[in-house]
């Protein structure tokens, strides 16, 4: 795992075997064309060389970034595509702006955590998202991965149990026009089953047990993603598929997550 140090000191291109340099933009199809030549500077002195410059380094930040996900198995053009698209430094607190796109998880309000980018993209992959589907997120947290998703799908809803998240996530949605999102703030375990059926349901906290009501509000066809396993314990990735025989499971890779809790927080 690359530090931010390291990526932060990153050269724009690296070389193939032959010892030609190729340009890491060359490797992402939808970010070829900044491989193109640069326009001339700005005529006004300093300022066209900064705007560039700074351009550049949020390039290598991005591009490390995306290939880092490459490199580590995430392969579907439409997620690595919708990972690039939304500025991750968004929705980590202001403190850790500078490092958003770190492969580390990063502590949000309400003692809860915003995802590293490789788990999400992972879960994001495994559930298969199209654009006609109609998703329920459980835990916003601070609003990413609903902002990752609403790149995917149709129409997502996602339920926060905290209310300043809820709030919080609402809005730096909102702000950024990620307009097919709704955020409720609710007990997630119930789901929303105003909305129901869903074609994908992904749970961001770690389940002991399965949720029956998200597995009702599933639709037949439809894929549930969840952390599984005990709390003071390393949990798995699972991904259920309901088909007209029942409950498909599949366990994936492990991971460590919040726990998922029951009830709507009074406070906070």
């Amino acid at each position: 795992m690359h530090s931010y140090l390291q990526k932060r000191c990153a050269p724009e291109f690296e070389r193939d075997a032959d010892g030609s340099l190729r340009d890491w933009r060359s490797l992402i199809p939808w970010r070829r064309k900044e491989t193109q030549p640069m326009p001339p500077d700005d005529p006004r002195p300093g300022q066209g060389q900064q705007e560039q410059a700074f351009g550049r380094e949020e390039s290598v930040d991005r591009m490390e970034f995306l290939l880092s996900l490459r490199r580590r198995g995430m392969s579907d053009a439409a997620v690595l595509r919708a990972m690039d698209a939304v500025p991750r430094e968004a929705f980590v607190l202001p403190a850790f702006a500078a490092s958003a796109y770190a492969d580390r998880a990063m502590p949000i309000a309400c003692g809860q955590t915003i995802s590293q980018p490789y788990v999400v993209a992972y879960m994001t992959e495994q559930l298969e998202v199209q654009q006609d589907h109609r998703v329920l997120e459980i835990g916003t947290g601070s609003g990413y991965q609903a902002a990752i998703l609403s790149q995917l799908a149709g129409e997502v809803y996602s339920v926060e149990r905290y209310r300043t998240l809820a709030e919080t996530a609402r809005a730096t949605l909102e702000r950024h026009g990620y307009h097919n999102v709704t955020v409720i703030a609710s007990d997630g375990l119930h789901g929303l089953a105003a909305h129901a059926p869903y074609d994908r349901i992904i749970v961001t906290a770690a389940a002991e047990t399965i949720p029956p009501a998200l597995l009702d509000q599933l639709a037949e066809g439809g894929i549930l993603v969840l952390p599984l396993g005990r709390h003071d314990d390393a949990q798995r990735i699972v991904k259920l598929t309901r088909t007209a025989d029942g409950v498909t499971q599949q366990d994936l890779i492990w991971v460590r997550f919040v726990p998922l809790l029951p009830g709507q927080a009074r406070e906070l």
